[in-house]
């Protein structure tokens, strides 16, 4: 690059070849779309216009579908291998066009006053299908069996009404899935409630039905600033229940006990020094089904920091044969295990054809998230490569 090339912001070049900036933060870190410059100081990404044509071909594949491995294998791959990938995509999306025929269509519906339970301490309003969809990608990483019986609030999804977002969080103890809704209209706050996973699944199937809902947490009135009367969801049709108090499935009051911080989780994460993108479906197909411990081998790239789009992912144990899966890889060799259980829903609760693991070490919490949607972030705890527990990445009842 010429150093008297003008550089762009993210911002501009993001607005310049129709990509967001967290989509070039994410190719970014894949390895895919380097900017030209990052600032030391603030690590400000850069872009030069020259990087718009690769940019714009990086966009236009992805918008066909091509998952990620893909996409490094048409722009820096041999010829014959990005003709090969292109066939075969299009040939797949060929068989799969007469299924992919859905419209959604969303409305708004205005809903102004106050709750029956008080003065409105926080409301927001969000897309109906998009809160179900979080609810499903958050609930499955609530605990379950003995770890919910000895820990009744694992066993909740935290629901939160804070700095214009609505934040929905669950945790096991060995996993910590979140997902941020930015909010339309956002006042008040901050609030929060514990939904119960199982009432979690009535709230997701009455979000999907609403064009929009409103969220609000009310005071209750002639007490306290924190004190809380209840949650009211209101969409086309109100929620059935205002699911306050125990028993009902919903508390603000503390029956469940204190939810883990999960800030400090997410603020004490260390910079992953290895990446792997690979296919969310095949990862998942190839670690299904497997008992015990499931190992992750991936090959040496020659360079710390420097991207292979020829590397593969060995997926080995649980009594199947071992599973070799094409990946693009960042980071020298590494071999880590995890719980089938664990990282399975993980990856089912993900969006989009790839998924990235982001690992700082083989004992430390595993990131798990994709370009598709950067609002949602789940991190998996790996374990040892023998059958014994894993500790746990937060502790159980403390703020």
């Amino acid at each position: 690059m010429d150093d008297t090339e003008v550089l762009l912001s993210i911002g501009a070049f993001a607005r310049r070849v129709g990509l967001a900036p967290s989509a070039l933060r994410f190719y970014d870190d894949c390895g895919v779309l380097r900017p030209a410059r990052v600032d030391a100081t603030t690590g400000y990404r850069h872009y030069a216009a020259g990087q718009r044509g690769r940019a714009v071909r990086l966009r236009r594949l992805r918008e066909a579908g091509l998952a990620l491995v893909d996409v490094a294998v048409v722009l820096d791959g041999p010829g014959d291998a990005a003709r090969g990938v292109l066939r075969g995509h299009l040939e797949r999306t060929r068989r799969s066009a007469s299924a992919a025929q859905t419209v959604l269509e969303g409305f708004l519906r205005d809903v102004e006053g106050e709750t029956e339970c008080g003065r409105v301490r926080a409301r927001a309003r969000i897309g109906g299908a998009e809160l179900a969809s979080a609810v499903r990608q958050v609930a499955p990483a609530a605990a379950a069996g003995a770890a919910r019986a000895e820990f009744p609030v694992l066993g909740c999804v935290l629901l939160e009404l804070v700095d214009g977002e609505v934040r929905l969080v669950a945790t096991d103890r060995y996993r910590l899935a979140v997902r941020v809704l930015r909010s339309a209209d956002f006042e008040g706050g901050p609030r929060r409630a514990l939904i119960d996973a199982a009432a979690a699944r009535g709230l997701a199937d009455w979000a999907v039905r609403q064009g929009a809902v409103e969220v609000e947490c009310a005071e209750e009135e002639g007490t306290g600033t924190e004190a809380v009367a209840g949650v009211r969801l209101r969409g086309v049709e109100d929620f059935p229940a205002r699911w306050e108090g125990e028993g009902a499935g919903w508390s603000t009051r503390g029956e469940y006990g204190e939810f883990p911080d999960y800030r400090l989780i997410l603020e004490g994460l260390a910079a992953g020094r290895h990446r792997v993108i690979t296919d969310r479906g095949g990862l998942r197909d190839a670690i299904d089904g497997r008992a015990g411990v499931v190992s992750f081998t991936v090959c040496a790239d020659g360079a710390a920091g420097q991207r292979k789009t020829g590397a593969e992912l060995e997926v080995a144990g649980g009594e199947r044969d071992t599973v070799r899966l094409r990946a693009v890889c960042t980071g020298p060799a590494l071999r880590i295990a995890f719980d089938p259980a664990v990282l399975v829903p993980a990856l089912e609760a993900g969006v989009g054809p790839d998924v990235l693991l982001e690992i700082a070490s083989v004992d430390r919490p595993v990131v798990v998230r994709s370009a598709d949607q950067g609002s949602f972030t789940t991190l998996v705890m790996p374990l040892r490569d023998v059958p014994a527990p894993a500790a746990p990445m937060v502790e159980a009842g403390r703020g």
